[in-house]
């Protein structure tokens, strides 16, 4: 198996918004219409308030991962996937570690996110990685099917 990298780039690079895209695709196939309509501004995965992660494997870039702030020590997991060559292969788990590291290198103690219930295997694998069941927050509060996690890092 090759070895996964992973290295930073801006939310608005086109290999971020390569994989954004096919996130949004993925989640347009499950959910209906674009697939998430949050706001989101390239400018909150800057540094020191946010960051945004791709992950390569034998150098092609296979998923993506960032956080933006959600208050003074709270970073918000946003548009987290993985291409669907490259998954059961520990790409989603070593974005989520890499974003976890970003975050708490920049201060912050605990990580938010929304997921749709349409979404088994991201479920399990923020259940598995330590997140618990937080009250909905966000865009997507008070839909149908919103799950919303948290974990302290």
């Amino acid at each position: 198996m090759s070895e996964i990298e992973i290295r930073a780039v801006r939310f608005d690079a086109p290999v971020a918004q390569h994989l954004i895209h096919a996130a949004l695709a993925d989640l347009g196939a499950r959910y209906g219409g674009t697939g998430d309509d949050t706001p989101v501004d390239a400018a909150e995965f800057e540094p020191p308030d946010g960051a945004f992660l791709v992950a390569y494997l034998a150098g092609e870039p296979v998923g993506c991962g960032g956080w933006r702030s959600h208050g003074a020590d709270t970073a918000e997991l946003k548009r987290m996937y993985t291409a669907p060559a490259a998954r059961g292969r520990g790409v989603a788990r070593a974005v989520l570690a890499a974003v976890e590291r970003s975050a708490r290198e920049h201060c912050r103690k605990r990580v938010v996110l929304e997921c749709g219930d349409k979404q088994p295997e991201a479920i399990a694998m923020y259940g598995s990685a330590g997140y618990e069941r937080i009250p909905n927050f966000g865009f997507y509060k008070d839909a149908e099917g919103c799950v919303s996690f948290g974990r302290t890092l």
